[in-house]
């Protein structure tokens, strides 16, 4: 393990905005937990598309698209706030 300093642009909780040393843009601390809820999400599109179940996978495929979207709605706060440049 390697222990070094990164810079937090958002509080330290879930989802923290840090930017690692060497690194130009900033990125999105994802915790354990909700990476595996992030995959569970996934798995469930992909579950309903099996199945044929259109109707769900677009359900559960929106939700997921929302959440990303608040996630990547945060990211783009912290960059705002912090005079930042978008990497895309």
């Amino acid at each position: 393990m390697e222990r070094t300093e990164a810079e937090l642009f958002t509080d330290g909780g879930n989802d923290a905005v840090v930017r690692l040393p060497g690194r130009r843009f900033p990125g999105v601390l994802v915790q354990g937990d909700s990476l595996h809820n992030l995959r569970g999400d996934v798995a469930e599109v992909v579950e309903a598309c099996e199945r044929g179940d259109v109707d769900e996978a677009r359900d559960s495929a929106s939700l997921l698209l929302e959440n990303l979207d608040a996630l990547l709605g945060w990211y783009e706060a912290a960059l705002s706030e912090h005079e930042i440049s978008r990497p895309y």
